[in-house]
């Protein structure tokens, strides 16, 4: 899609935050500013672990593979367990950060830099999750599409969707702004197809100048006729270089939201510093 706009190049040959950038001071103290009680909802799922000690057949019969930990002894003599814990950190059932460097286009991921110079057999070296690990404070919003509601399977959200679910809350979106849309949907668990952002949401959310977008209504699966396929993360996430939060868990906001009468907070995030990866688990909060 040689016509749409891109952020490559916008802040620099090095930049490895991308659309984080647009997070002013005025953007963060915006955000402080929505967190009057100090009330916080969680935007993650929770992820069951399975156990690794079930043997090599066990991942054939497990509920999810996201997640398996084994339990093990701390030292000699000492009262304290602890685990080991493998993680599919790109699992649809782990609510996880997409960093710059997970999308890789005609060979070379955000702003430009070649596939074989960001990453290796030892990790990311450009665009790795961890560089929000300093965190990242905003204000957030939410876009409910249903409110109370689901999306039907396969609907092609649009910019328009954007505008009307915005409109509804009585809020104006701003630079900055982290974003999160409510389509009522658990991808994690629902079958196909699934509603998609198209690229005209994906636009708007250039135009309007998202920073963080966190939504259940991610790209279209299967594909939508006639839409550019993969959106956000071809477009948003590798164009627009605006990080992904996916698989989040909207419910307990969306309900909070409704009850407070509130459609903007405090949105705050912190990504482990684990170095090197093209993903991580993240626990994103909502402030109000």
């Amino acid at each position: 899609m040689t016509d749409f706009p891109d952020n490559w190049g916008r802040w620099g040959d090095t930049d490895q935050l991308g659309a984080v950038n647009l997070i002013t001071d005025e953007a963060r103290a915006r955000g402080a500013a929505e967190a009057r009680t100090g009330w916080t909802v969680s935007l993650a799922r929770v992820t069951t672990p399975f156990p690794l000690t079930g043997g090599p057949m066990a991942q054939a019969t497990a509920p999810t593979t996201a997640v398996q930990t084994i339990m093990q002894f701390t030292g000699f003599g000492a009262p304290a367990m602890g685990e080991v814990m493998v993680m599919t950190t790109h699992h649809p059932e782990v609510t996880h950060l997409d960093g710059l460097g997970h999308w890789v286009e005609g060979g070379r991921v955000y702003p430009g830099v070649d596939v074989a110079d960001s990453s290796g057999p030892t990790g990311v070296r450009h665009g790795a999750a961890d560089v929000y690990g300093n965190g990242i404070l905003t204000r957030g919003v939410l876009l409910d599409l249903v409110p109370g509601g689901r999306l039907a399977p396969a609907t092609a959200v649009t910019g328009n969707d954007l505008d009307e679910a915005a409109a509804r809350a009585g809020i104006e979106v701003l630079p900055g702004d982290a974003l999160t849309v409510r389509g009522g949907w658990d991808r994690a668990t629902a079958e196909p197809p699934l509603p998609g952002m198209t690229a005209s949401a994906v636009q708007w959310m250039h135009d309007k100048g998202i920073s963080v977008y966190a939504g259940d209504v991610g790209d279209a699966m299967p594909p939508l006729p006639g839409e550019f396929p993969g959106a956000l993360h071809r477009l948003g996430l590798g164009k627009l270089a605006i990080p992904l939060i996916d698989a989040p868990a909207l419910e307990d906001l969306a309900a909070t939201c409704e009850r407070l009468d509130r459609w903007t907070f405090q949105f705050v995030l912190a990504a482990p510093r684990i170095a090197g990866t093209t993903g991580l688990p993240v626990n994103p909060l909502a402030v109000f």
